[in-house]
């Protein structure tokens, strides 16, 4: 695993997703909206890029395949919260109520990501891919941003 720069760029991400998270959550009214919809954006960026690079290539592999598509549902079931969690008012109990939910599948998420998959993914991938991977990941993620920016929560993009 010496190129490790696939990992360390997806737990930057994740790193700044439990800080938002954190100031979401202390948050109200318009700006709990806002950074709401920061996290939505980031999230849904960063989990397009990391199917696009990371996944695709754990698919690929039959030591790998289950943890991916593991992950792969995962990253359904968020986007399906932030969905939800769009249509609500920031401000009320359901709001408040689907959001803890959602925090803790997604932290339960990254946690999983970075004491299990990555470690695994490390095991098996050679330098190269790894380097391949953070490539595409890298180039991806800021086209991924784009999209998202411009989509709706929930919305399915295939």
């Amino acid at each position: 695993m010496a190129d490790a720069r696939i990992y360390a760029d997806l737990k930057a991400d994740h790193d700044r997703h439990r800080d938002l998270l954190k100031r979401i959550d202390a948050a109200t009214g318009d700006e709990r909206a806002e950074l709401f919809e920061e996290f939505r954006v980031e999230v849904s960026a960063h989990a397009a890029a990391e199917e696009e690079a990371l996944y695709a290539t754990m698919l690929a592999n039959p030591d790998l395949r289950d943890e991916a598509r593991h992950s792969v549902s995962e990253h359904k079931e968020i986007d399906d919260y932030l969905g939800e969690i769009a249509k609500l008012d920031a401000g009320s109990n359901e709001w408040n109520e689907r959001f803890a939910e959602m925090r803790h599948r997604y932290e339960h998420h990254i946690d999983e990501e970075e004491e299990e998959m990555f470690p695994a993914a490390a095991e098996e991938l050679s330098d190269a891919e790894e380097a391949r991977i953070a490539k595409v990941f890298e180039d991806r993620k800021p086209k991924e941003l784009e999209i998202a920016e411009t989509s709706e929560a929930g919305d399915d993009r295939d």
